[in-house]
């Protein structure tokens, strides 16, 4: 089995649907359809579970009456079935009937979860009754009867696979459709796979089917080589492997879900990036096989706050780095780069919810100095770290301030952390000095 993902941009309208619908028949064997909700749907959500806060009713209703519309509208250019356009609409209405009651309830995190995911589930529903008036027979599935993921960093597979079956009850067909982005949590509520998440669910299934493949279709030729936003002259990778693409999604490269590739690693099934209005094109292919080694890419986060602690307590102290740790932890701040000196520690982190605590705790520890705006760029490639070429990227520190410089924490990353408004002065340099003049590929 194939699990194909189609993202917001993919089903944003009745063309692209149709899209959606050619791609799928033009692939042999069975397949599962993961799909997102249509393209601005989920903000308007978030803007209904944010008016919830406030009991602003009018304006909940305001939105939820333009969501029938856009939905209806799409319904009405996809099926001309009468049977299937008036099932259709009732399932959509009773689903933001549902919605304006969740509306009215008292805000919470479970409450959100279940308002935002209704986008998905009105989506999928719409597509799979679109494909059957077409004479395409499948089988629509509620996320919520199998998708349990109790740990988000590490979900159990096997036990979405085995709760799949059952709710299959033997049924079997050679399409199936779904929605991405929802999940039940351990407290067996509605929850999410946060925003971007519908790669992930495709993944995890993948991994619970024992896909032969994984494919996301989205709006954009694959992982390309730096931001085609801010740099010209991109171009897209053919190949990468697991860990080269987990590197450029969690550092910024917007095309993957940073947590996508995890589900499939162990099991060796690849994942292919796609266009789904330009299919003919060859995308990205992600795999375990290294085609080659050397630079491939670069990839920029934003939204990062720097974090210096200095303390002469630190010199020839053991344990001081422990302690230091213990405070991130306990607030489960994640840490993405560090560097040490005999009496001082610089870490950047990008979750800031905590830090006012965080910040308040240090403050025992030493002096602190905090500088937020700053982004981390980051040089991926196979061994990149042992392309001897690689000095050309420090030739940076010529022209633009680099606050920390991290190297050697793996063979496949080095990553500088500069202040955001020379973000893109850095990828357009770094484009000119490693792609322009060329790092060599090692073999």
């Amino acid at each position: 089995m194939k699990v194909l993902k189609f993202g917001g941009t993919s089903v944003g309208t009745p063309e692209s649907i149709q899209n959606v619908k050619n791609i799928t028949l033009g692939q042999e064997g069975r397949k599962l359809l993961v799909l997102s909700a249509m393209s601005g749907v989920t903000n308007e959500l978030v803007a209904i579970s944010n008016l919830s806060k406030t009991q602003n009713y009018e304006q909940i209703e305001d939105i939820i009456n333009k969501l029938q519309e856009r939905h209806f509208s799409a319904i009405d250019s996809l099926i001309q079935d009468e049977t299937l356009s008036k099932e259709t609409k009732s399932f959509v209405a009773k689903r933001l009937e549902d919605l304006s009651a969740a509306g009215h309830k008292e805000y919470s995190d479970a409450v959100y979860a279940e308002i935002v995911t209704y986008g998905e589930t009105m989506l999928t529903f719409m597509v799979s009754q679109y494909f059957k008036s077409q004479g395409i027979e499948n089988i629509w599935l509620d996320a919520k009867a199998f998708m349990e993921v109790h740990n988000l960093e590490n979900p159990d597979t096997d036990r979405v696979g085995e709760l799949l079956d059952a709710h299959l009850e033997g049924q079997r067909a050679d399409l199936y459709i779904t929605q991405g982005f929802v999940c039940i949590n351990k407290h067996n509520e509605i929850s999410t796979l946060k925003r971007g998440g519908s790669d992930y669910t495709a993944t995890i299934l993948g991994a619970a089917v024992q896909a032969s493949e994984v494919q996301i279709w989205t709006d954009i030729d694959g992982f390309h080589n730096n931001d085609p936003r801010h740099v010209e002259g991109t171009h897209p990778i053919s190949e990468l492997t697991f860990e080269e693409a987990a590197e450029l999604a969690y550092f910024g490269a917007k095309i993957l879900h940073p947590q996508t590739v995890s589900p499939v690693i162990n099991k060796g099934i690849p994942i292919f990036l796609k266009n789904t209005f330009t299919p003919e094109k060859t995308g990205t292919k992600i795999s375990s096989e290294v085609h080659s080694k050397g630079l491939k890419a670069i990839a920029a986060k934003d939204d990062i706050t720097a974090i210096k602690i200095k303390s002469n307590r630190m010199l020839m102290a053991h344990g001081f780095l422990r302690k230091i740790f213990d405070v991130f932890d306990n607030y489960e701040t994640s840490i993405d780069m560090i560097t040490t000196s005999e009496i001082a520690i610089s870490l950047t982190i990008d979750d800031t919810r905590n830090l006012d605590k965080i910040l308040e705790e240090l403050n025992a520890y030493g002096e602190i100095t905090v500088d937020r705006n700053q982004s981390i760029v980051c040089i991926v490639g196979e061994s990149v770290i042992e392309d001897h070429s690689t000095y050309k990227l420090f030739e940076l520190l010529n022209d633009i301030p680099v606050r920390m410089i991290s190297y050697g924490g793996s063979s496949n990353n080095i990553s500088i952390l500069v202040d955001t408004q020379n973000k893109i002065k850095t990828l357009r340099s770094l484009n000119q000095k490693l792609f322009s003049e060329g790092l060599t590929q090692l073999v």
